[in-house]
């Protein structure tokens, strides 16, 4: 499951992107006290100038900020810039409209927590 979660991920992002993120499963985690739920935990790589494509993810999306400093938005909200130890929300019906890495020359990195119906996608290109 995790190897077809990262190509899924790589495939969805490779065609629309010039500098490509890097995701990475930290864990992933049926959650029996809320049956059909799981959490999933990645960390997401932004290459100086990376970005992800507009795209939704069907779940509740925690962002935490490890290194360097990212622009994150969802439509209908203004975009924030957030640097190491700061946090972003993602509810299951926002789409991320804007979601990249602040400079254009050094990475970015962060931890995503999402909680997930089980074997759903992780993430959803929006047109």
């Amino acid at each position: 499951m995790k190897a077809a979660l990262l190509t899924f991920l790589l495939i969805a992002v490779t065609p629309v992107l010039a500098a490509e993120p890097t995701v990475t499963s930290l864990m992933s985690k049926p959650l029996p006290d809320f049956p059909g739920k799981e959490v999933l935990m990645i960390t997401v790589e932004y290459p100086p100038g990376g970005a992800d494509p507009i795209h939704k993810h069907n779940a509740h999306a925690l962002v935490y900020v490890l290194e360097g400093s990212i622009v994150m938005g969802v439509e209908g909200g203004k975009p924030v810039t957030l640097t190491p130890g700061q946090t972003f929300y993602e509810g299951p019906t926002d789409i991320h409209t804007i979601g990249r890495n602040a400079s254009q020359t050094k990475p970015a990195k962060f931890v995503v927590f999402l909680l997930k119906n089980e074997n759903a996608p992780v993430l959803i290109p929006v047109k």
